[in-house]
């Protein structure tokens, strides 16, 4: 992979030097007894910095996902999301799966539901139709381009559910961008949902991993249903090592990311051919649109084979996502080579 500048996602990094380091010496044991040291000081690490009573390490944000959603719901209930919603669209149908529900999608301007999109989607129980189980939020919105929801619309959303007696879900993969971009600390950002799900292998960069954190009585029933979906991963230490290191090392360089984001997308606001906003770009996601006939997958082929990988999403559009395996340098480079390919088409 030498050479190539890899802005398809902030999947894709590999664990540092210090993270292989503190894998190699994990100390581990049986994590499905309950006996990993390693893994036991992330969910604790974890929880403490989100103020909650315990959190769980899951292989995945969509398992951590789809254990909160059977958490809060029963089968036949409706879960209100943003109608880009990871959830919705990514997690392959798993809601109506694994709890036996459906997902009630309501399009929100740049993916940020406030209490005023919720409100006329909530059906109580009734003879005619599912009624809400719960309210999902994602933070950032990944598909709206890793727009931001701020706390004050957060407050009348946690405020509107306790109201109306319904549960709320974070799906927060890129919570820590939302709240350095917001300049909020997590746990003011999430205090008011009953879960919350954040991803340890995006922005933070560990290679594998995501918590979910919440009560003790809810975590605890979430490690029945993490074993139901496979997620007993035993000594699973050598894992929860890089975690660690990613938890506390990883938040701290976020701002670079979205520099470097906010230069890819002012680059791009002065193409012909494309259409961007530059202020729409908050985090380390950058969503542009082709204009005119120009097609995305076409200029994705033709940037890969210039060893720049980013990916196409639709036929007019192509996301970038920052991370810290591309530093300003590589993305100056991505930024000329998309001038000059766009230039050509």
């Amino acid at each position: 992979m030498a050479g190539i500048i890899d802005l398809r996602s902030d999947t894709v990094t590999r664990p540092t030097l210090e993270m292989r380091a503190a894998m190699a010496a994990a100390e581990v044991g049986d994590d499905v007894y309950g006996e990993d040291p390693t893994v036991n000081l992330l969910e604790k690490r974890a929880a403490e910095r989100f103020g909650r009573e315990a959190a769980l390490f899951v292989p995945t944000g969509t398992m951590g996902n789809q254990i909160a959603i059977r958490l809060h719901t029963q089968p036949g209930q409706e879960v209100i999301a943003e109608s880009r919603a990871h959830i919705l669209d990514w997690e392959m149908a798993t809601t109506a799966v694994f709890s036996g529900c459906l997902v009630r999608a309501v399009a929100a301007e740049r993916g940020i539901l406030t209490w005023k999109h919720i409100e006329p989607a909530i059906y109580a129980r009734g003879a005619f139709r599912a009624a809400t189980g719960l309210i999902e939020i994602e933070n950032t919105a990944n598909l709206a381009g890793g727009s931001c929801t701020p706390v004050a619309v957060l407050e009348e959303i946690w405020a509107g559910a306790k109201e109306r007696k319904l549960p709320t879900h974070l799906d927060g993969a890129r919570i820590f961008n939302a709240a350095t971009a917001l300049g909020v600390d997590v746990k003011a950002l999430t205090h008011g949902f009953d879960t919350v799900m954040f991803c340890l292998s995006k922005g933070l960069g560990a290679p594998v991993g995501s918590m979910l954190t919440g009560s003790a009585e809810l975590i605890d029933r979430a490690r029945l249903f993490r074993k139901a979906l496979g997620g007993g991963m035993r000594q699973v230490g050598v894992l929860a090592a890089a975690g660690l290191i990613a938890l506390e090392k990883g938040p701290g360089r976020l701002n670079e990311d979205h520099a470097n984001a906010r230069m890819l997308a002012g680059a791009l606001s002065r193409m012909d051919g494309v259409a961007i906003d530059p202020k729409s770009v908050e985090t380390n996601i950058v969503i542009f649109r082709l204009t005119g006939k120009k097609n995305a997958a076409e200029l994705v082929a033709r940037l890969k084979a210039r060893n720049i990988l980013m990916s196409a999403f639709a036929p007019d559009a192509i996301r970038m996502v920052t991370h810290l395996d591309v530093d300003r340098s590589a993305c100056v480079a991505a930024a000329e080579a998309l001038a000059e390919e766009i230039a050509a088409a």
